[in-house]
């Protein structure tokens, strides 16, 4: 199969007609090899305009959503960026070219390996793959120029806002399933965080997300 040509119209096709117009963004997505960040047995569908199955429930995100999502949060050369829930290290890759590094967070110790093996394969130094909780961060590399998630979530911790710099932004797709919203977070110099709606988006949900269940009389 000629990756390079499904690649080009991935980003044709997919990307471009979503309204995103970012050079830098469609570069990266030219440039990285999707194929090599899923299952075998779906490299010759990593260019679908689908979700791909990466086991135990988990999903590398379609392109169109996940690059809109990164137009939206206007990433920088010097940024440090916090990737949460990075699966086999897809997100990391496009990240890298777009940000000055990226810590790439992931708990299923499965794809953080693949993540970690993949992205040394390929070179992509500037990428740090870690491991731990989700819905916890990763406190120890804060704060952060910019968190970006990859998938949605219910409820979204205190801690993240704890852990974004004072100037930074985050990214996040917040409710389930088509009620959910696409939004950017700002924290300002003073640490006064703002949110402005970005866009609908229907994304797969990130485990340890979801809203604890509400007594009811």
């Amino acid at each position: 199969m000629d990756f390079e040509a499904a690649r080009i119209k991935m980003v044709d096709n997919q990307v471009r007609t979503t309204d995103v117009t970012s050079h830098a963004i469609l570069r990266a997505f030219l440039q990285v090899p999707r194929e090599e960040f899923v299952p075998a047995s779906w490299k010759p569908l990593a260019y679908i305009d689908e979700d791909v199955p990466l086991g135990d429930g988990r999903f590398l995100m379609e392109a169109s959503p996940f690059a809109k999502l990164l137009q939206l949060v206007s990433i920088g050369p010097d940024d440090v960026v916090l990737d949460v829930g990075c699966g086999t290290g897809y997100s990391a890759a496009i990240l890298s070219h777009l940000a000055g590094s990226v810590v790439a967070l992931e708990e299923n110790a499965t794809l953080a390996a693949s993540a970690s093996e993949t992205l040394a394969r390929l070179d992509f130094v500037t990428c740090a793959v870690v491991e731990g909780p989700l819905n916890e961060g990763y406190p120890s590399e804060a704060p952060y120029d910019v968190i970006v998630f990859e998938g949605a979530v219910e409820t979204l911790p205190d801690t993240f806002f704890d852990q974004l710099r004072n100037g930074g932004r985050m990214v996040v797709v917040e409710g389930v399933g088509l009620a959910a919203e696409a939004k950017l977070y700002i924290k300002d110099d003073e640490g006064v965080v703002s949110q402005r709606f970005g866009f609908n988006c229907a994304i797969k949900p990130l485990p340890g997300f979801k809203k604890a269940a509400a007594f009811v009389f």
